[in-house]
């Protein structure tokens, strides 16, 4: 089967299950899930001209914020979580964040934390808004349409002021994860990578903002600067596939910023670019690919495989922009170093696809994850260019 083909019929059937094409079965909806979908669609409607698979993201997109920014059906609480009538959540419907969307309800204040309940309880994570701006901004770009964008930027500002706050030495840290309505924190470590998606990220909202607009737009600099400043502090090395591919997707972003003019980091991008290798370097590939299906995860090796496709990305569009801040000499070596790895991606696709491989509990336990980010893999330019 082709590629696109596995990537059609897993979206199509992710879409009947979930609850988003089928009114017969309730609605099923998870953040960071659904922030790679909508991606996917988007991706399927610029590859097959196809104008459901547009629509399909923009239901999506809706059932996301009717679900996601209101208040549980076992809660107390009813309506937007950001508080506002009916009317207005609906037409600024992430001004209070977006839930997760675990099945728990969230810990309330005074309630002892357990360490294993806390991964099945709801809230806000930040680094699933973040995924979720990107996916607005990419319909955004996509559909040439300033709203969802402006949903985003809305979703950044709500989100920034929740998560970050200062310490009594005047510096910055963010919070790990935050209550449903933001109103207080959950889990006070912070996520290694946060700062660096926030940052890009919201460099990310402002430059689509001020290419709709065709005029500049400074509506971000307030908290692009202060994750600026919590960026300056931190390592971003990591031995997690996820991560790995979550670090070589973000120096994608930055080089395609660069090439527009909308950013000038070379500094960053070679800081990115040393953390993704000595990751990869330390990575034991071989080990993990003679491993079985049981002993995996699929989401986590598939993020990886994402990222690899995003330097085989950035590797071409450095070459073809040769005059640009990204045609440094220390860039283009950095890349060329990362290059030998590329090769891994398609290793962890063929594993996945295999339907053997699809029948252990690790896979159908995470199974909404496992195959929207394996479609992702498969047709990356949904949610990798911009």
């Amino acid at each position: 089967m082709e590629k696109i083909d596995s990537v059609q019929a897993i979206m199509s059937d992710f879409a009947k299950s979930t609850g988003l094409s089928d009114g017969k079965t309730a609605p099923r909806r998870y953040l960071w899930t659904d922030a790679f979908a909508v991606c996917n669609f988007l991706g399927l409607f610029q590859r097959t001209g196809e104008r459901r698979w547009q629509q399909q993201a923009l239901d999506l997109v809706e059932q996301v914020h009717l679900e996601l920014g209101r208040h549980r059906s076992d809660d107390e609480r009813s309506g937007w979580i950001s508080g506002l009538s009916e009317q207005e959540g609906r037409s600024r419907p992430t001004q209070g964040g977006l839930r997760i969307g675990k099945p728990l309800n969230e810990r309330r204040p005074g309630e002892p934390y357990d360490d294993r309940l806390e991964w099945d309880r709801d809230g806000q994570y930040y680094h699933y808004l973040t995924k979720w701006m990107h996916a607005l901004d990419q319909l955004s770009r996509f559909g040439n349409d300033p709203a969802c964008n402006e949903w985003a930027v809305a979703l950044a500002k709500a989100a920034h002021a929740g998560f970050v706050y200062t310490l009594p030495d005047g510096s910055r840290r963010m919070y790990w994860k935050m209550s449903i309505d933001l109103s207080y924190m959950l889990v006070p470590q912070m996520g290694q990578h946060d700062p660096l998606d926030g940052l890009i990220t919201y460099t990310q909202l402002q430059a689509t903002a001020a290419e709709l607009a065709k005029a500049p737009v400074r509506t971000l600099d307030a908290e692009i600067s202060e994750m600026a400043e919590i960026c300056r502090e931190m390592t971003w090395e990591t031995d997690d596939p996820l991560g790995i591919g979550g670090l070589l997707c973000d120096a994608f972003r930055v080089v395609q910023l660069m090439i527009k003019g909308r950013l000038q980091a070379v500094g960053l991008l070679n800081d990115i670019l040393d953390a993704a290798r000595r990751g990869l370097g330390a990575f034991p590939v071989r080990r993990l690919l003679n491993l079985p299906a049981k002993d995996r995860l699929a989401f986590r090796e598939l993020g990886m495989a994402i990222g690899l496709h995003a330097l085989e990305k950035m590797d071409k569009a450095v070459r073809e922009n040769p005059d640009s801040p990204v045609g440094d000499a220390a860039v283009m070596d950095r890349i060329e170093r990362l290059l030998p790895y590329a090769e891994w991606g398609e290793s962890l696709e063929a594993f996945w696809l295999e339907p053997e491989n699809q029948k252990t509990a690790g896979w159908t336990d995470h199974l909404d994850i496992n195959r929207v980010m394996l479609a992702t893999s498969l047709l990356p330019a949904g949610y990798l260019e911009l």
